[in-house]
């Protein structure tokens, strides 16, 4: 599964990290992105839940 962030659709609101820690985490101005080593939770349910929870539809999940 392949993690995307829309760097230019991010509003920063922390759904993701909320939803996925152990993948997703926040710079310093509070925008998304994927932890070092976060593809490697892709297969984590969650990260589904938190491209849904996303309120700007940032995230796209994509197998392969």
């Amino acid at each position: 599964m392949r993690i995307a962030i829309d760097t230019d659709r991010c509003i920063g609101a922390g759904q993701c990290v909320l939803t996925a820690p152990r993948v997703f985490t926040q710079d310093d101005d509070g925008f998304s992105e994927v932890l070092p080593g976060g593809q490697d939770g892709a297969d984590d349910p969650m990260v589904r839940e938190a491209a849904r929870a996303c309120p700007v539809q940032a995230i796209t999940v994509a197998d392969g």
